[in-house]
């Protein structure tokens, strides 16, 4: 995909003493004081907006932060927490800037916070109006936001179509990069590991990978629907009954194609959702009325793992089991540890797959880690995300 990157643009001497806008993504999680509780999308901004300044450039930063409604701005919606947390990261404090959609005054070598950009009017709906607006607010603009890539916002899209340079930063061309790698021009085989409570959520996604994959290995109540797809009992697990033809013809579509869906052969069931609950190993023959399935077994577990080790590029989202309830946690414990000791070049995004990844110490292990939750789901369902549309558009002229 052909972009300009923001590393070009300062190679080219086009940032230097010019006014640069970063849409970055730092909506993070809060408690009910204000207080920041995980900074991971913070320091991820932070490359970009080094760069900006090592360039010379008077620069600009504004991203969402909750849910606030338009037009009506509350103490608790202030980018204010974050812009602290940002100045501890950088050395110097950074001031926060509100009411900038007319005008703002930054200077070469200085940074600001802009404050939450969905308080703006017509942000969410992409108004023409404000799009010009922010445009004019800057010589280059900068997104670096892939987790709001799949928006078409004033902020994503709508300044990217008039700003005189739009570009992709570090974090965004990363993201771009890892997913050409990934299902652009795979590495063969390629495996897809994608779990979750519902296939209905996930529907498309199956449909999309069954076209393109090596395996698809289902898990959570997604490999539950699959399990009835194949003829066998699930007792009271959650699972989908009205979606089983769909389960059926991604299996077929695969079979097609000499790939496969890899069903359990054995399960970790309980009688209770509880962590405390009594977990007991069955051949996935053996299920009964009054069982739920929790986890894979061993046995499909070990065999998968093989599978994942010999693959030469590897997708994943979702844990595969109720892997927060240590006694149901081997099966993504173990599908963890194959991907971290594989070859393959790997990538995993969804804010589930990011917890387990986190909980077994295996961050450096995995390729490339994606920031983005819906839209890390687009991307593997085929769509082109807005972001990345706009910007090539500018990149053709």
């Amino acid at each position: 995909m052909k972009v300009v990157r923001f590393a070009d643009v300062i190679a080219n001497g086009d940032a230097k003493g010019k006014r640069v806008f970063i849409r970055a993504d730092l909506n993070v999680p809060q408690d009910k004081d204000g207080n920041i509780t995980e900074d991971t999308r913070i320091r991820a901004s932070v490359p970009c907006i080094k760069m900006a300044l090592d360039a010379g450039a008077a620069v600009m930063v504004t991203s969402h932060l909750g849910r606030p409604t338009e037009g009506e701005f509350k103490a608790e919606d202030s980018l204010a927490p974050v812009a602290k947390r940002l100045g501890e990261l950088l050395g110097f404090e950074v001031p926060v800037v509100a009411n900038w959609v007319d005008g703002v005054d930054v200077k070469p070598g200085q940074l600001v916070i802009l404050e939450n950009c969905r308080v703006n009017k017509g942000e969410k709906k992409n108004a023409s109006e404000l799009a010009h607006k922010l445009a004019a607010l800057c010589d280059v603009f900068v997104h670096d936001a892939f987790g709001t890539a799949h928006r078409a916002e004033g902020t994503t899209y709508g300044i990217a179509q008039f700003a005189p340079i739009a570009c992709a930063g570090p974090l965004l061309a990363a993201e771009m990069d890892a997913i050409h790698t990934a299902l652009a021009n795979p590495k063969r085989p390629l495996v897809a590991i994608v779990a979750g409570s519902k296939v209905s959520t996930k529907l498309s996604i199956l449909q999309a990978l069954a076209k393109n994959v090596d395996q698809l290995i289902v898990g959570g109540g997604i490999a539950n629907t699959f399990m009835l797809a194949a003829g066998l009992k699930i007792g009271n697990s959650l699972a989908e009954p009205t979606l089983i033809d769909e389960a059926t013809a991604v299996i077929a579509a695969m079979k097609a194609r000499g790939a496969e869906v890899p069903i359990p052969t054995d399960v970790v069931c309980a009688k209770t959702f509880a962590a405390d609950a009594v977990a007991t190993v069955k051949a996935a023959t053996d299920v009964a009325d009054d069982d739920l399935i929790l986890d894979i077994g061993p046995v499909t577990a070990a065999k998968l793992a093989e599978q994942i080790k010999a693959a030469g590029t590897i997708v994943w989202n979702g844990p595969v089991g109720v892997f927060e309830f240590p006694a149901f946690e081997n099966g993504t414990k173990t599908i963890a540890m194959a991907i971290a000791e594989s070859d393959a070049f790997s990538i995993a995004g969804g804010g589930d797959t990011l917890a387990a990844i986190a909980q077994y110490g295996i961050e450096k292990d995995i390729g490339y880690i994606s920031t983005g939750g819906g839209a890390f789901l687009e991307v593997l369902e085929g769509k082109t995300l807005p972001a990345f549309e706009i910007l090539q558009k500018r990149a053709e002229g």
